[in-house]
């Protein structure tokens, strides 16, 4: 009896150590990233403006554009609104996408296996009940956040950068996704890989939250 005690407190252990290793360890954010460029190098000099779109001028968008910022700084280019080589255009997209399960494959809302459904029985008569079997269901939708930067050259309005990032989870998205996002969609630049590619990057928590972010 004491040595099946000791193997169920140290799976017990084992289990919480993992669990703690897991909600502790840096998380990964998958980007599914699409560039397009006509830039050989960096421009000379490597300034930007960001022009706003009338449903960005509010100042629940700001941290959005910090986000933006910090990763436009990180490719190598700096804010200059008086002397712009750059107009950057920034979007910003969340929000939720069906999800099919592929082991019930009737789409995203069908008859399948189920928890919990309706049934009839009988016990010295008959009745109708809660049973588990089959049933209607609905699967978890996915969170969806997506970011895109235009690039367009100041003085022509010609677009010299165009890039997008995806992120798809199940779990509610941390607001700073965007910014490991627009890091993903910068990848490369100012000369990408062609075609889409899939970018890993490190999630870093947060210090606080910041309010207004779109969600």
């Amino acid at each position: 009896m004491m040595r099946r005690s000791l193997s169920v407190a140290l799976l017990c252990a084992t289990a919480a150590a993992v669990l703690a290793g897991c909600s502790t360890g840096p998380r990964l954010v998958e980007g599914q990233v699409q560039s397009f460029s006509t830039l050989q190098a960096i421009p000379t000099p490597a300034t930007y403006r960001i022009e706003r779109l009338p449903s960005q001028q509010m100042p629940s968008f700001d941290p959005v554009m910090a986000l933006a910022e910090q990763a436009l700084g990180r490719a190598g280019l700096r804010r200059d609104d008086a002397a712009p080589k750059l107009l950057a255009q920034v979007g910003v997209q969340a929000d939720l996408v069906p999800r099919a399960d592929p082991f019930r494959p009737y789409g995203p809302y069908g008859y399948g296996p189920s928890p919990w459904g309706w049934g009839f029985g009988s016990w010295h008569g008959r009745g109708v009940g809660l049973y588990g079997g089959w049933g209607f269901y609905e699967p978890t939708p996915l969170h969806r956040r997506a970011v895109s930067i235009v690039l367009r050259d100041a003085a022509t309005q010609a677009v010299v950068y165009e890039t997008s990032a995806v992120h798809e989870d199940v779990w509610v998205s941390d607001p700073a996704v965007y910014g490991v996002l627009f890091d993903a969609a910068l990848s490369g630049f100012p000369q990408p890989p062609q075609g889409p590619r899939l970018v890993r990057q490190s999630l870093a928590p947060m210090p606080a939250a910041v309010p207004g972010t779109v969600r």
